[in-house]
């Protein structure tokens, strides 16, 4: 009997070791590539070069602490700014159209009459497999005057105001199939009973999505939003794909581009590393703000 027990308080402790030799891996990869990658970053902030050796510099160039000095000069340049106003631009717009067609796709894909709902749900999904790169391409060469098929000849796509819509599109139509997928499936985990008593109690198909499935799946939604704003906060290959064709996107359009031309074309990493943890700190205060909006909402709905 004796044995018997200590068999099985091996057998605990060998399966309880399991879960962290199986998340180790990943754990190791976050350290590596994303955790360890952020702590030089925000070290080299706070460093600048420094050459020596008077008018002719001859000394080598030396890392030396410059404190906040990055960071005031990236919060106090008009052009961190306008970048940053014009990326907010792209979220107002794409943000509200993301969660709207994904909630109204996977609406109608979940309804009873509804046929054909696996090539649907695979053709919406489908451009999310395509890589953001080629899907501007793709775009750019849609708007473009001379090889536009959606009247590129007459609408102006790569105006002033024209760009941000083009910008957008391309946005969201890589990311809705990624939402709807998260919100149908949260559409087809609700309980059938429901349904059958609202259909019971007369409901059409449409009150029954407007008023039982939408709040029902408020907290997937709030989900999608939270994707969504963060995506728009990482907006970087669609205006770098479509720069070349159009003189309205410059090279510090939205922050990353920023970033970008900092550290690889202005030689500048320790500016553009202060720029990348003032947007991390952005991202974080967003999401914190839409994950208290969205609790808020389903709180509301639940009541």
């Amino acid at each position: 009997m004796a044995i018997a027990v200590q068999s099985g308080r091996r057998r605990t402790k060998r399966g309880s070791s399991l879960p962290i030799f199986l998340v180790a891996p990943a754990v190791i990869l976050l350290l590596l590539f994303t955790i360890a990658p952020a702590i030089y970053a925000i070290d080299l902030s706070f460093l600048h070069l420094k050459i020596s050796g008077g008018l002719l510099g001859i000394g080598a160039p030396k890392e030396v602490w410059a404190g906040f000095a990055n960071y005031i000069a990236t919060l106090t340049d008009p052009e961190f700014w306008s970048s940053l106003g014009r990326m907010l631009i792209v979220a107002v717009i794409g943000v509200p159209a993301t969660i709207f067609f994904a909630t109204l796709f996977a609406l109608c894909l979940d309804v009873k009459r509804a046929r054909l709902v696996g090539f649907t749900r695979l053709a919406i999904f489908l451009p999310y497999a395509v890589p953001g790169v080629v899907a501007s391409l793709l775009w750019g060469f849609m708007y473009l005057p001379a090889t536009s098929p959606i009247g590129g000849q007459i609408i102006n796509y790569f105006g002033t105001t024209g760009v941000f819509f083009s910008v957008t599109n391309v946005a969201v139509w890589g990311v809705v199939g990624f939402n709807m997928v998260i919100l149908y499936t949260a559409v087809r985990s609700l309980p059938p009973d429901l349904f059958e008593a609202a259909e019971l109690d007369g409901a059409s198909e449409l009150q029954i999505a407007l008023r039982i499935k939408l709040p029902l799946i408020a907290p997937a939604i709030t989900m999608v939003a939270l994707f969504s704003v963060i995506g728009a906060l990482q907006l970087f290959n669609e205006p770098t794909t479509l720069k070349p064709l159009t003189n309205a996107i410059t090279s510090t359009w939205v922050p990353l581009m920023r970033v970008y031309a900092q550290a690889n074309v202005n030689n500048d990493i320790y500016g553009g590393a202060a720029t990348s943890f003032i947007l991390i700190i952005m991202t974080v205060g967003l999401a914190v703000i839409v994950n208290l909006i969205g609790r808020r909402i389903v709180g509301r709905e639940s009541k």
